[in-house]
């Protein structure tokens, strides 16, 4: 594109960053990254349906946002082919993101990680993605193209100790984003994962005492944890158009601590 003197036009770069007439759905979305999440995207200019397994959370959010509120298993298929085809009912043509920020860790050593709660990680991390991309992806797609967006951890791309069965769920979803850019790519969908270490969520706060959030802060290089709004930023940009040629990465937003070789024990 040229200004007619030779040089490339300028960009409005604001611009690129406003989801005006888009409908964006995000999966767990009732607190924590996924309410900053959910506040994000419609102060962008987005229209955001707010999905959660506690229907009164997602009504809470969906109220700040005027948005839609939507409870589902998303661990569950039946629920996920319901929620989309709600989404699609919902935006029609206008859909064109999806979050999902769903996930938690089973902290135990190895040796007490016994069937059910394998199975229990590999769902809570993994199995609501792989649904999230087989039937949110060609959605996008048939809208001539979006952008999806996961939430991942540090301890897929390092080992933690008491989080191998959790940094293996997680180290699975960032590959299900890669694969998944690359097959939907060509349909103009984009997928990418945001890559947090230690974030001061609502559940985290309330189960932590103070003298862990100061071992997880000396162990990032700059000083401190994050806190929700910092992922959600990250998570606003992916689904805007400044990150229209970014697709497949694995985004660390971690405050520098996966950049640590070895990562130090905290």
């Amino acid at each position: 594109m040229s200004d007619g003197a030779g040089r490339e036009a300028k960009v409005d770069y604001l611009a690129r960053l406003r989801l005006d007439g888009r409908g964006v759905v995000v999966l767990g979305g009732g607190d924590g990254i996924g309410r900053q999440t959910c506040l994000a995207l419609a102060q962008a200019g987005a229209r955001v349906l707010c999905v959660d397994l506690d229907r009164s959370l997602a009504e809470d959010v969906a109220r700040e946002v005027d948005g839609e509120a939507y409870a589902a298993n998303i661990i569950n298929r039946e629920d996920m082919v319901k929620l989309f085809d709600f989404a699609g009912e919902t935006f029609g043509p206008t859909l064109k993101g999806i979050v999902n920020v769903v996930g938690v860790a089973f902290v135990k050593p190895f040796d007490e990680i016994d069937e059910e709660t394998w199975d229990k990680q590999f769902d809570i991390v993994l199995r609501h993605a792989y649904h999230a991309l087989q039937l949110g992806a060609p959605l996008l797609a048939a809208n001539g193209g979006g952008s999806m967006t996961f939430v991942g951890s540090m301890s897929g791309m390092a080992s933690i100790r008491n989080q191998t069965a959790y940094g293996a769920a997680k180290a699975a979803l960032h590959h299900l984003v890669r694969g998944g850019a690359s097959e939907y790519g060509a349909r103009q969908v984009r997928v990418n994962v945001v890559v947090p270490s230690f974030i001061r969520t609502p559940r985290l706060a309330a189960k932590l005492d103070q003298a862990m959030w100061d071992k997880m802060s000396s162990t990032t290089p700059l000083g401190r944890v994050a806190t929700p709004d910092e992922i959600a930023a990250a998570i606003l940009f992916l689904q805007s158009d400044l990150a229209s040629f970014v697709s497949g990465t694995v985004f660390p937003v971690d405050g520098g601590v996966t950049a640590q070789s070895p990562l130090r024990e905290f």
